[in-house]
Order: C-alpha cells, then sequence, then structure tokens
C-alpha cells in the first residue's frame, strides 16, 4: 500500500508540474500577461520583436505609455504574413532603466533574445547608448519618440519614425515668437543627450528671430525648482522652455504655479503625459507643448486603445490611473505596424534581410504618413501644439505648427 501510495503520489506531482508549467519560457514577452494565442491552423511559427525602454526611472512613465501602443497593436493584430507563411509576433520587452549607463547591457540581453527587429527607446540617451550594441549584432531598430539627431546619423542600423530635435526646437521657438515673447527662458538636466539638444536647437532658432535667451541647467535628481522659476521672472522672461522628463516637469508645474510665474511653461513631447495635467488641473499656470497626434485625430483608433486600456487593470496603471491618450502610445503603436511592414517586405525574420528592407518600407498610420529618408529619419514636417486645460485636465488643441 505505501509503495501503491507513493506511486499515485508522483503521477499527482507530475501533472501538477506540467498544468504549472506551460508559460516558464516566457518572462518578459508582451508585457507580463498581454500575449495572444496563436490563431487556429497556424503554423507555430513565431517572430520575436524587441522592445527597448524605460519602465523604471526618469523615463519610465512615458516608456511604459509607449509601450502601451505597441501591446495594443500586437492585440489588434497578432499575426504577420512572412515569406508566405503566418508568424505569431512575440513581443520581447527589456526595460533599459532610463538612463544611457544601462543602455549597453539592455540592448544585449534585447538581442540575446534572437528578435529579427527592435523597438525603442523613449528617450535618446539611452537609444544612442544601445544604438552600438544594435549595430554590431547587425540587428535593425525602429526609434519611436527618440528625438535627437545621433540617434540615426550615428548608428546605420537605427531608422526613426518621429520628428527631430532641429524641427521640434524650431517650432517652439516659433510658437514662442508668435506669442510676442522677446526674453525666454530655458531649463535642461545636465547631462541629458535630449535636453540638452533641444535647448540647443530652441535657443539658436529663437535667437535667430530677434529674441533673447537666459539658460540654466540642474543637476539629476534636483527635487525643487523654485530659485529657477524665480530667477525666468528676474529675467523677465515670458515663456520657461524646460525639455525635461515628465518628473521634473511634474515639479516645475507646481514650483510656477506656487511663485505665480505669469509667462507660458513651454513643454517638448515628453510632456505629453497625463501625469502632467493632474499637476497642472486646478492651479493658474499656462503650458503649451509640442507633440505627435491630438486626441480625436483618429476616431476608430481612440476607441479602441481606451476600450482595451479600461479592460486591462495594469494597462490602465501603466498609463497612469484612466484613458487619456498619450501621443508616445500612438507612436507605438505606429512603430509596430512599420515593424512588420519591414517584415513583410523582408520576407525573412533574418535581422540582415529586415534591415535591408526598412529603408523602402512606407506606411500610413494613425500619426500619419511614415516613410524614411536617406539617414533614417521620418519625413515630418508638422507638430501637434497642445495647451493644457488646467480646468477640465485635458489637453486642448492648439494648432499644427511648421517651421516656416
Amino acid at each position: 500500500m505505501k509503495k501503491l501510495f507513493a506511486l499515485l503520489l508522483t503521477l499527482a506531482m507530475v501533472l501538477s508540474l506540467a498544468a504549472c508549467g506551460g508559460n516558464s519560457g516566457n518572462s518578459g514577452s508582451n508585457g507580463g500577461g498581454d500575449s495572444t494565442p496563436a490563431a487556429s491552423g497556424d503554423s507555430g511559427k513565431v517572430v520575436k520583436i524587441g522592445v527597448f525602454e524605460p519602465q523604471t526611472g526618469d523615463n519610465g512613465s512615458g516608456g511604459k505609455k509607449e509601450i502601451l501602443g505597441m501591446q495594443y497593436a500586437n492585440s489588434v493584430q497578432p499575426t504577420v504574413d512572412i515569406g508566405g507563411e503566418t508568424y505569431q509576433v512575440q513581443l520581447e520587452i527589456v526595460d533599459n532603466r532610463t538612463t544611457p549607463e544601462n543602455g549597453p547591457s539592455a540592448a544585449a540581453e534585447v538581442v540575446n533574445r534572437n528578435v529579427s527587429v527592435v523597438l525603442g527607446s523613449y528617450g535618446s540617451g539611452v537609444s544612442i547608448a544601445g544604438g552600438k550594441v544594435f549595430q554590431e549584432a547587425g540587428v535593425p531598430a525602429i526609434g519611436v519618440t527618440c528625438t535627437n539627431p545621433q540617434v540615426t546619423s550615428d548608428y546605420d542600423c537605427y531608422f526613426r519614425i518621429c520628428f527631430l530635435d532641429p524641427f521640434q526646437g524650431t517650432v517652439l521657438a516659433n510658437y514662442a515668437k508668435e506669442m510676442g515673447i522677446d526674453t525666454a527662458y530655458t531649463l535642461a538636466m545636465l547631462g541629458s543627450d535630449y535636453d540638452q539638444g533641444l535647448v540647443h536647437y530652441f535657443k539658436e532658432a529663437f535667437e535667430g528671430l530677434g529674441g533673447k535667451v537666459v539658460s540654466e541647467d540642474f543637476p539629476e535628481g534636483s527635487a525643487n525648482f523654485v530659485s529657477y522659476i524665480n530667477n525666468a521672472k528676474s529675467a523677465g522672461a515670458g515663456v520657461i522652455f524646460a525639455p525635461v522628463s515628465v518628473n521634473y516637469a511634474q515639479l516645475i508645474v507646481e514650483a510656477a504655479a506656487a511663485q505665480g510665474f505669469e509667462g507660458s511653461l513651454l513643454g517638448s513631447d515628453t510632456w505629453d503625459d497625463n501625469m502632467v495635467l493632474e499637476s497642472a488641473q486646478g492651479k493658474s499656470v499656462k503650458i503649451n507643448i509640442t507633440t505627435f497626434y491630438q486626441e480625436g485625430g483618429n476616431a476608430e483608433f481612440d476607441n479602441g486603445i481606451k476600450e482595451w486600456i479600461n479592460s486591462n487593470a495594469d494597462a490602465k496603471t501603466n498609463n497612469g490611473g484612466n484613458d487619456t491618450i498619450s501621443a508616445v502610445s500612438v507612436m507605438g503603436y505606429d512603430a509596430y505596424f512599420t515593424a512588420l511592414e519591414a517584415l513583410k517586405a523582408a520576407g525573412s525574420t533574418e535581422p540582415k534581410a529586415v534591415l535591408e528592407a526598412l529603408p523602402g518600407v512606407t506606411y500610413t498610420g494613425v500619426s500619419g504618413l511614415i516613410e524614411f529618408d536617406d539617414i533614417g529619419d521620418a519625413k515630418r514636417d508638422a507638430a501637434y501644439i497642445k495647451a493644457a486645460n488646467t480646468s477640465t485636465g485635458a489637453w486642448d488643441f492648439v494648432k499644427v505648427q511648421g517651421v516656416g
């Protein structure tokens, strides 16, 4: 009887382990719990798309929202036909933790997962740092909202679907002059390629239009921006341009309101975040930003992603607790479908073939037509300008602005 009992116990344990172990090899795929089962009749083939994004650090909020767009796109189109066969698309998500110091190791982890193409990153500095790894491995990367020119100019493997800092900085400078501003104050984090690049291009354009620029930098980890706001007031600045990450943007909004800054806060695409709106709601502040998309621009997309966010507790948490659509989510969505077009054009899952196919890829996305120039940059000539509505806690569309 003891032997029989032991045999039955062993059999039960084996069956239990088999039942629980089916997903043991998918850690990090599809963002944890957002995978879609293979369609009936599929060949069982899988193509992996790497997701090189921050989920922690200063850019964690933006990175999570960018990933949401990719995950939603994967739920809409979980398969792709490559070379006459249907492949299940699997997202391999790696947290690059925001900083350039973490970029190479995170990029290496993505590459080691045998991906055919990489999407990301939110944040130019970490994209530049990871680019060397992708280049050496021969793996193509599609930047989503990394706007610094060095991302593509330094690495042949990198393409991108967003506008660039020289364009965005000039758009913001033109808009500031249209507002009748003569003196602008800029504030950027020391060591940030994104912040410093945008301030450079804004200053160059604004001074070229006859304006005056007063610039200051703050060290990473700063928590008090009162003195900077007062310096801007003392300089007689009509705008404060601070192309910073979401957490610093929130602190700047709070400090500007507390110190009674009467001018406008100018933010770049990083400010297009519902966390910034929450900081501004109910306060006496003026905020204008440049970004890639305005909610309401595509009803089918807007309704679809809102329904998806509201039906997924994790997605809603990663979106800041509500269903406000961030432009970076739209860009993540478009980047996913651009990657699918590249895979189809390559007719192969080999990274080398995908890299060779990318220059000729075109895709009409939610954010507009996506096609690449000789460097691998998207041909973008307009940006959305939005204003924070401090009463409703939403973004109001102002205009579409170019550099002319």
